[in-house]
């Protein structure tokens, strides 16, 4: 049964404020004139917050760290570093479809389409060199781009229009076309998001993700599904690789890879994940996360994997590849991966190639250029590597 509110009386209420006696409040000054003790400044940028956890928090397998011997190293970090990748998809047959082929500048190129994936298909471009004898099988180099509007289109040569042709001179960027000419079968497929594979060209035409990176857009998605961007670019890398391997021009036994920037970022994980490569070139990618990720914010989705710099900085990532024979290009003026860390991050690499008695299989490429191809070890480094 309700109440009638109404029904029951007001009371008017006066209340009387007590007065407060006086507290005597310590001195703000110790006796004997002792340094007062002030609290640590408050941090309200979230920005800040990080950079200080990046400080605070060194990597678990930061070399040396506590293991007694590089192999012993390599074991232990190795795993847990490729179980960050998350899920891979699942293998698909390539259904290879011929699409075009032509010659320029000496070198053969051809476009098939293939699948790379549970729905997921790519356009694969297989530059050969066109002296190459009929029967003969050559060494080939998978070739990963970096950002960019065009994909692989300008590291295999493809210099359609002007733009194209700035880019390709801009980096020195055409080093799947170069590398062609200098004897080798280079391949190429546009990661996610990027050349045939971008959501926001023909023919898709999506503004759904605009104004918006798709690299962070597609990791969203990928964690979600317990992938990464990585592991599916990785996984569609493989199956390039896959279908390249049978083509009658290539030795499946002499692989190698390289990519520059975003590119290098692929090359480095290829070459982890992939063990028929043998041989990687990896192009201004050479840093420490602290500096380049989270201070400069200079990188993406794409790029990364839960967990990771809790494992490992990235010298210590390009140092699980050892004893693999190992390229590195360093641009003294690189305005994207400042000289000084980059050059930090490989001074770590080299402790960790002398610890694995690999020290022979590291070159580098200290050149005085931009973030670009430096260009001059590669063609040497891969026929002594990939012979």
């Amino acid at each position: 049964m309700e109440e009638n509110v109404s029904s029951f009386p007001i009371y008017s209420l006066k209340l009387k404020r007590k007065s407060s006696p006086k507290k005597h409040w310590p001195k703000t000054q110790p006796e004997d004139n002792l340094p007062v003790v002030k609290n640590p400044p408050r941090t309200f940028s979230p920005q800040q917050m990080f950079l200080k956890m990046a400080e605070d928090r060194p990597p678990r397998y930061a070399f040396p760290g506590t293991a007694k011997s590089f192999d012993e190293w390599k074991s232990a970090a190795l795993p847990e570093v490729l179980a960050t990748l998350g899920d891979w998809p699942a293998t698909v047959p390539p259904n290879p479809e011929l699409m075009a082929e032509w010659t320029d500048r000496g070198v053969r190129k051809t476009r098939y389409h293939i699948d790379v994936g549970p729905h997921a298909s790519a356009g694969l471009q297989v530059n050969t060199p066109e002296n190459l004898p009929v029967g003969s099988k050559a060494p080939a180099i998978q070739c990963w781009h970096g950002h960019g509007d065009f994909g692989k289109d300008p590291v295999m040569g493809n210099a359609g229009n002007k733009k194209i042709e700035e880019c390709i001179r801009t980096f020195n960027y055409d080093y799947g076309h170069q590398m062609a000419a200098h004897g080798f079968v280079t391949y190429a497929i546009d990661w996610i998001g990027r050349g045939d594979r971008d959501d926001t060209r023909k023919p898709f035409f999506s503004s759904a993700g605009e104004g918006r990176d798709w690299c962070n857009i597609y990791y969203l998605h990928a964690t979600m599904l317990g992938m990464t961007s990585l592991s599916i670019n990785l996984a569609h890398g493989k199956a390039a690789t896959d279908f390249v391997s049978t083509l009658p021009q290539v030795d499946g036994g002499r692989l190698g890879v390289m990519g520059l920037s975003g590119g290098g970022t692929m090359a480095l994980w290829t070459a982890l994940t992939d063990r028929r490569m043998t041989a990687a070139e990896i192009i201004c990618y050479s840093n420490l996360w602290a500096t380049f990720g989270i201070a400069d914010i200079n990188y993406c989705g794409m790029q990364v994997a839960p967990g990771l710099f809790k494992l490992v900085d990235l010298p210590d990532l390009q140092g699980l590849l050892a004893p693999m024979p190992l390229l590195i290009d360093i641009g003294a003026y690189d305005s994207c991966f400042h000289v000084d860390s980059s050059l930090a991050c490989y001074r770590q690499l080299e402790k960790i190639y002398a610890a694995a008695s690999a020290s022979s299989n590291l070159e580098l490429d200290f050149f005085p250029g931009e973030h670009a191809w430096g260009g001059n070890l590669s063609p040497a480094f891969f026929k002594k590597q990939l012979s």
